[in-house]
C-alpha cells in the first residue's frame, strides 16, 4: 500500500495505541495522573497570561492533548500551553482587543486556529526542515527575552498593583513609583505560595508543587473569605462543555493576525521538535518532523475549536511524563482525562485560586526558561552567535515579542548569507604517512612543493563564484615557491550545477593555463565531468583533468615532486645513475656468458605502473642505453597502448602487444637514455624499479605519490 494512504502514516499515535501492551497500562496511568497535576496549574497560568479566562487554560489541556495522542510521532511529548506562545499571543491580540474581553477571548481562538492552518500547510509542503530555521543562539535569546517580559509583567500580579505603561521598559522604570501601590495580604499570599513550592521541591522534588502551593493558597483564601481579604482571585468556572462562538469582530482584524499566526507556528514548532527530539533520542526512537508539524497543527485547531489558545511541545510536562516512566501517548489520553473530570465536576474550589499564586508560578516557571550563563557561553565557542542571541534578547526587551523575533530571523537569515557568501576556506598538505589535512593545525602536516591543494567550504553559486576565483588567485600569487598544480576539493563546494559557476571555472582555467598552472578537479568526477562539457569546458590532458578524489589526483599528476620540477636534469640524471652503470654492465657480461637473448619483454594490458623489464636486451654492446623510458598511453576514444624507448630526441614506438628487438633500441653516438617511466592515461608516473633477469635492483629515484594514500 502507498505510504500516503497508510493510517501508519497519518495516525503515528493511533498506530501505536493499536498495539498498545497491557503491561503498561500501570506507569502510563501513573504517569499521566502526575502530568494532569503539573499541567493544571500551570494551565491556569497561562490562561491569565494570555488575557483570557482561567477555563480556557482547561480548554487548551483537553482536546489537544488527545489530538496529539493520535497524530503525533513522538510517544513522550505532552502538548499544551506554553510560556512563549501565550506570551506572544498577548502581545498580538491585546492591542487589537481594545480592552473587550470578548473580543480578546475570540480573537486569540481565531489566532490559534490560524497558527493550526498554517502548521497543516507546512505540513502538507513539507517544510519540516524548519525546525532548523530558527537556530539555537536566536532561541535561546528569544527564549530569555520572553522569560524576562513574563517576569516583569507578573509583578503586578504578584504585589497587587496595576500597571499604566504597555511597554517593558517603561514598567521597568515606573516600578519605583508602584511601591506605595504594593498591597500587603496579596504579597503574604505570594510568599505563601512561593514558600510552599520552594520547600516541597526540596523535600520532595517528584511531587507537583506547584499544585499543592495553589491548593494551599485557596484554601487559605477560603477560609478567610475573598471579601474580607480583598485579594483578586480567578473566579467561577462554568463547569461545562464549551459553547461554539463565531467571532464577531470585524473581518479586517484577521489581516493583522496573518502573519502574527505564521510567527507563532515557527516558535510553537521550533519549541516542540527541541522537545521531541530531546526525548525520542533518550528513548532510542525516531520522530517525523513532517507528521509533528501535522499533529501540532490539528492539536491547535482542535484548541481554537473547544475555546482554548495556541499551544505547543511542554518541556516541563514532558519532563515529569519521562521521570514517571510513560511509556505510550496513552499518558496525554489519561492526562487530558484526568483534567476534563476536573473541569467539569471539580471546578467549584478552582474558584479560590488568588491571581497573585498564579502569577508566582508563572515567574518560576519563566525562571527555568533563562539561560544566561549558557548565552554567555557562546562568547569563546562562536563570537556571531554570542552576538546574534544577545540582539535577539534585547530585541524582545526593547522592541516587544514579534518585532524581536523578526529581527532575530532577518538576522539569522543575513548571518548565514554572510557564511555561504564568505565562507571559511582551507589549504591541504599530507603529513608522512600520506595522510591529507588541514595545513596550520599540525606542524606533521607539510605543503607539496609546486602543489596547491585548495577547500571552499561552502557550496558555489551565483553570488559566490567571484569571490572564489579571487580568493584563488590571491592564494596562488602569495605562495613562496610558484605553484605548477592547482587541485580543487569539488565535494565541499560543487554541489549543484550553475551556469554563472561553470563561467567563472572557464575564466579561472584559461588565466591559469596563460600562468602554466594545472588545473584539476578532485571528487564528484562523472558530475563534473558532464557540467564541464556540457559549459564547453574541455576536460583532460588538454584542459581540465577530474578525477574521484584528492588521493587519485596526487596519484596521476606529474606536478607532485619532493622538489621543483625545474630542478630535474638531464645532467643531474646522469650522474645519479653513473654509479650503476659499472654494477649493471658487470650483470649484463654474466648474462652474456650465460647465453641470454637480448630481448625486451613487453608489457601487458594488465601491467602495473612500474615495468618489469629484462635488461639484458638494453645492453648489447658498450653504446646501448642503460635505461629505457618507457611510456604506455591511452585514448579514450579509441584505446591502445604504446611502448615508447626515447633516446634523447629520437622516438621508437610499436603497439601493444609487442617485442621491440635490440637494433630498434640502439642509441645514436653520444645519445643516453636517462629516465625509466610509466605513462598512463592521461598521467604520468616516474620510477625506477626494474627487473635483470630475475634479479631485481631498485634505484632510489623520485617517485609520483607516496605508495600510503
Amino acid at each position: 500500500m502507498n505510504k500516503r494512504f497508510s493510517l501508519g502514516h497519518w495516525m503515528p499515535g493511533l498506530m501505536t495505541l493499536l498495539s498498545y501492551k497491557r503491561a503498561w497500562l500501570m506507569t502510563d496511568v501513573r504517569a499521566g495522573v502526575s502530568v494532569a497535576a503539573v499541567g493544571l496549574p500551570v494551565a491556569i497560568a497561562y490562561a491569565e497570561l494570555t488575557g483570557v479566562g482561567a477555563e480556557a487554560g482547561l480548554y487548551s489541556s483537553i482536546l489537544p492533548m488527545i489530538a496529539y495522542a493520535i497524530f503525533g510521532s513522538s510517544r513522550q511529548l505532552i502538548v499544551g500551553p506554553d510560556a512563549a506562545t501565550c506570551a506572544v499571543i498577548a502581545a498580538v491580540v491585546t492591542p487589537l482587543a481594545l480592552g473587550d474581553p470578548t473580543r480578546h477571548w475570540q480573537l486569540v481562538m481565531t489566532m490559534t486556529a490560524m497558527t493550526g492552518i498554517w502548521c497543516l500547510i507546512a505540513s502538507r509542503l513539507r517544510l519540516g526542515v524548519l525546525a532548523d530555521f530558527l537556530s539555537s543562539p536566536i532561541l535561546m535569546g528569544l527564549l530569555n527575552g520572553v522569560a524576562i517580559t513574563i517576569i516583569v509583567g507578573q509583578l503586578s500580579s504578584v504585589f497587587g498593583f496595576s500597571y499604566h505603561e504597555e511597554g517593558l521598559i517603561e514598567r521597568v522604570l515606573a516600578v519605583p513609583d508602584y511601591v506605595s501601590q504594593v498591597h500587603l495580604i496579596t504579597l503574604a499570599f505570594s510568599l505563601l505560595t512561593l514558600v510552599v513550592m520552594l520547600v516541597g521541591k526540596r523535600l520532595k522534588p517528584q511531587w507537583p508543587t506547584s499544585l499543592l502551593a495553589l491548593a494551599a493558597s485557596a484554601a487559605v483564601l477560603w477560609a478567610l473569605g475573598p471579601k474580607v481579604a480583598n485579594v483578586a482571585v480567578i473566579g467561577s468556572l462554568s463547569g461545562k462543555f464549551p459553547d461554539f462562538q463565531i467571532p464577531e469582530f470585524p473581518p479586517g482584524l484577521i489581516r493583522e493576525l496573518v502573519l502574527p499566526a505564521l510567527n507563532l507556528a515557527m516558535i510553537s514548532f521550533v519549541s516542540l521538535m527541541l522537545t521531541a527530539r530531546s526525548f525520542a533520542a533518550r528513548n532510542g526512537y525516531d520522530i517525523d518532523a513532517d507528521a509533528e508539524f501535522r499533529a501540532l497543527g490539528i492539536a491547535n485547531i482542535a484548541s481554537a475549536v473547544s475555546q482554548g489558545f495556541a499551544v505547543s511541545g511542554a518541556g516541563s510536562r514532558t519532563a515529569v511524563n519521562d521521570a514517571n516512566g510513560g511509556k505510550t501517548q496513552m499518558v496525554s489520553v489519561v492526562a487530558a482525562l484526568a483534567t476534563a473530570v476536573v473541569t467539569f465536576y471539580l471546578s467549584a474550589p478552582l474558584q479560590y485560586i488568588p491571581t497573585a499564586a498564579l502569577g508566582v508560578v508563572l515567574i518560576l516557571a519563566s525562571l527555568s526558561m533563562t539561560d544566561f550563563r549558557g548565552l554567555w557561553a557562546l562568547r569563546q565557542s562562536d563570537s556571531a552567535a554570542f552576538w546574534l542571541a544577545w540582539i535577539t534578547f534585547f530585541s524582545v526587551l526593547f522592541m516587544g515579542v514579534i518585532p524581536g523575533i523578526a529581527l532575530a530571523v532577518l538576522l539569522g537569515l543575513f548571518q548565514f548569507l554572510r557564511n555561504v557568501m564568505r565562507p571559511t576556506e582551507q589549504l591541504m598538505g599530507i603529513n608522512e604517512e600520506g595522510v591529507v589535512h588541514t595545513l596550520g593545525h599540525n606542524e606533521e602536516v607539510k605543503a607539496i612543493t609546486g602543489v596547491m591543494i585548495y577547500r571552499f567550504n561552502s557550496p558555489l553559486t551565483y553570488f559566490n563564484a567571484a569571490y572564489f576565483k579571487r580568493r584563488v588567485l590571491l592564494l596562488l600569487a602569495s605562495e613562496k615557491q610558484p605553484a605548477k598544480c592547482l587541485i580543487i576539493d569539488a565535494v565541499s563546494c560543487f554541489t549543484h550545477q550553475d551556469i554563472s559557476v561553470m563561467t567563472m571555472v572557464g575564466e579561472l582555467y584559461k588565466e591559469l593555463k596563460r600562468s602554466g598552472i594545472h588545473m584539476v578537479m578532485a571528487g564528484r568526477r562523472g558530475q563534473m565531468t558532464l557540467w564541464l562539457k556540457q559549459a564547453g569546458i574541455r576536460v583532460g590532458e588538454e584542459g581540465i583533468l577530474v578525477y574521484p578524489d584528492v588521493y587519485q589526483a596526487l596519484r596521476m599528476t606529474n606536478c607532485y615532486w619532493d622538489e621543483e620540477p625545474d630542478s630535474i636534469t638531464l645532467e643531474s640524471e646522469a650522474k645519479d645513475i653513473a654509479e650503476e652503470d659499472a654494477e649493471r654492465r658487470a650483470l649484463v657480461a654474466a648474462l652474456k656468458e650465460a647465453g641470454t637473448t637480448p630481448k625486451v619483454d613487453e608489457l601487458n594490458q594488465d601491467a602495473a605502473p612500474s615495468p618489469q623489464l629484462n635488461v639484458g636486451s638494453l645492453l648489447s654492446d658498450e653504446q646501448a642505453a642503460p635505461i629505457l623510458d618507457l611510456k604506455l598511453s591511452a585514448n579514450p576514444q579509441a584505446p591502445q597502448r604504446y611502448v615508447n624507448a626515447h633516446l634523447d630526441s629520437d622516438v621508437t614506438q610499436a603497439p601493444l602487444p609487442a617485442e621491440l628487438a635490440f637494433p630498434r633500441l640502439k642509441t645514436a653516438p653520444q645519445k643516453r637514455i636517462i629516465q625509466l617511466g610509466a605513462h598512463v592515461e592521461d598521467a604520468t608516473r616516474t620510477s625506477s624499479d626494474f627487473v635483470l633477469n630475475d634479479v631485481k635492483t631498485t634505484r632510489n629515484k623520485r617517485n609520483t605519490t607516496p605508495d600510503k594514500s
